[in-house]
């Protein structure tokens, strides 16, 4: 797939103005919390979204043997910016820079999605599989995503999606009216 160019200058902004791990340590604006997801909201401009960390974390090595390694925030989010028209941007940060050209996969009850990386950061290639991963998490139990670090250590998170439907649509109606 390729991204678009309203797509990659998204990401790049995503990535470059208002990182997760920022957010979570500068705002004090959380507004709700819904079981195993928060909201929050900035203005100036005006975002809003949905967040959660795993309720588990694995990291093994390249044959599959459960190894140590640090890794910072760790960190699923949905976006709302509506000065910038992003409604509903899927977002994770997985705490270390993804290996170079590597994809996370993302698995929902069952069905699998491929998230295209740059350094810590990694999202769906268009609004349009935004919207699929959405529908998808607002169904179902939990997430779980896989990445493969630039040193080839392997990393699983499973997050929980109880409280994630009241999450996103506080959000979306927070920055969407």
């Amino acid at each position: 797939m390729i991204m678009t160019f309203k797509r990659a200058l998204s990401a790049v902004a995503l990535c470059t103005l208002m990182t997760p791990a920022v957010a979570q340590e500068t705002t004090e604006n959380r507004v709700a919390a819904n079981t195993d997801w928060s909201v929050f909201v900035e203005d100036s401009p005006t975002e809003c979204w949905g967040v959660s960390a795993p309720k588990e974390s694995k990291l093994t090595d390249s044959d599959g043997n459960a190894t140590q390694g640090r890794r910072g925030d760790i960190l699923l989010f949905v976006f709302y910016r509506p000065a910038a028209n992003v409604n509903g941007q899927v977002a994770f940060t997985g705490g270390y820079p993804f290996a170079s050209g590597s994809t996370v996969s993302m698995v929902i009850a069952g069905t699998t999605y491929q998230l295209f990386t740059e350094g810590e950061w990694a999202w769906p290639a268009t609004p349009e599989e935004d919207a699929k991963i959405v529908a998808a998490m607002k169904n179902g139990a939990d997430a779980v995503l896989s990445g493969r670090s630039g040193r080839g250590n392997i990393t699983t998170d499973s997050f929980s999606l109880l409280g994630f439907t009241a999450a996103v649509e506080e959000a979306a109606k927070r920055c969407t009216g």
